[in-house]
């Protein structure tokens, strides 16, 4: 086995890894819809039963990066396979509301693993960056869109329990698989970047950091917020989605989430060819009008927006992964991108309890969407203050 040939499986691994990591939320958020009913709760307070698990996906990912930075990315690999299928089984299988909420933390907690250790190895094993960000951005977005449309027809078909059931099995078996490469020495470890960069100035990366811990935290509010409420604003704001049942709002759902993975490719090439920060910076500037837009519309329009603005949203990541890249030190990736999930996930998982009360005070989804706009400008204005970087072929040619 050549360490081309590695590295090519071990990215295979890496991009099938983001689907299942981002599986949890959008098929709880549908499930939610019926556990509402079954257990007698509000929407809020269904929808808050995975806060705990969302939480430890963010706050968890810097021990994962360190460890895997210091220990192992494949044996850290190995730990996310087995742990977050079996939590997903584990949830199948709880009775109660307290049940399912400790499931649902098992599940995040090992499924906070894979953006410092999958990203970090991603990274090192990329020449062009920004592309092999955006299509590994592709297959993190195949998670929230096959979610629900799985959960959907398995909650038809079944029971919400088998919405959990088989994704945890799926996982379990790629673990499986995964392990025989691993021990037969077909994927292996790899430390050194493909591509070497030389090292950023202390201050600007300082002064980075300190931007983005406020873009990030802005722009993950609004995606989880988003996340969580799409299947309810679908259902109450777009007419045909009640006859259409739990399947028919699934696929509205999921064909959202995948056309918004379709422009990460683009948005990964982008942010190869051109200034990052314009790039980044562009996608708040963008969602501001559609989320104002959207705020009082319904039917296929509302459908329309919603596409449009997920797609912008998720746009950013690229560039953002990127950023993180250009100014972390490679032997520290890891823990970066995993104090980066801190905020993306752990804080930023509050827009779930922050669509959940929004809706549960006002009745209707108005002011969650101009919240969520004020959001994007925030992340914008401080956004311009990042210090800036010429197009990435420039760079290449004064180097």
């Amino acid at each position: 086995m050549t360490p081309d040939s590695s590295a090519r499986l071990s990215l295979g691994f890496a991009c099938v890894a983001h689907s299942y990591s981002h599986f949890l939320l959008p098929i709880f958020s549908v499930v939610a819809l019926a556990l509402e009913g079954e257990l007698g709760l509000s929407h809020g307070e269904a929808i808050g039963l995975i806060l705990i698990g969302n939480i430890l996906f963010g706050v968890a990912a810097p021990l994962a990066g360190w460890l895997g930075d210091r220990w192992s990315s494949v044996g850290m690999m190995t730990l996310f396979f087995f742990g977050t299928g079996g939590g997903m089984i584990l949830t199948g299988f709880a009775d109660t509301a307290p049940q399912i909420a400790a499931a649902l933390a098992v599940t995040g907690l090992f499924a906070s693993i894979y953006h410092p250790v999958g990203i970090a190895w991603l990274v090192r094993n990329s020449v062009n960056r920004g592309a092999a960000l955006g299509i590994n951005g592709l297959f993190g977005v195949v998670g929230p869109a096959a979610g629900p449309l799985i959960a959907g027809i398995l909650i038809d078909l079944a029971t919400w329990r088998a919405a959990f059931w088989l994704p945890g099995l799926m996982i379990v078996v790629t673990g499986i698989l995964f392990a025989v490469f691993l021990a037969r020495g077909r994927i292996t470890e790899s430390k050194r970047d493909l591509r070497a960069e030389p090292q950023a100035p202390r201050d600007a990366a300082i002064r980075t950091f300190l931007i983005l811990a406020v873009t990030l935290v802005c722009a993950n509010l609004t995606y989880h917020a988003i996340q969580a409420g799409l299947p309810k604003i679908f259902s109450e704001r777009v007419t045909d989605m009640e006859a259409s049942g739990a399947i028919g709002l699934s696929l509205r759902v999921g064909l959202v989430y995948l056309l918004a993975g379709l422009m990460q490719v683009v948005a990964g090439r982008l942010a190869d060819r051109y200034p990052l920060k314009l790039v980044y910076l562009g996608t708040f500037f963008l969602q501001i009008p559609v989320l104002v837009i959207a705020a009082n519309l319904g039917g296929p329009t509302l459908v329309a927006l919603a596409t449009l603005f997920v797609m912008i949203n998720l746009a950013a990541q690229p560039a953002e992964n990127s950023i993180v890249a250009r100014y972390a030190p490679s032997r520290w990736r890891g823990l970066i991108y995993g104090l980066k999930f801190i905020l993306a996930f752990g804080v930023g998982s509050l827009g779930i309890k922050l669509e959940g009360a929004v809706y549960d005070l006002t009745g209707g989804f108005f002011w969650l969407f101009m919240v969520l706009a004020g959001l994007a400008a925030t992340a914008a204005l401080i956004g311009l203050f990042m210090p800036s970087e010429r197009a990435r072929g420039v760079l290449a040619a004064a180097e």
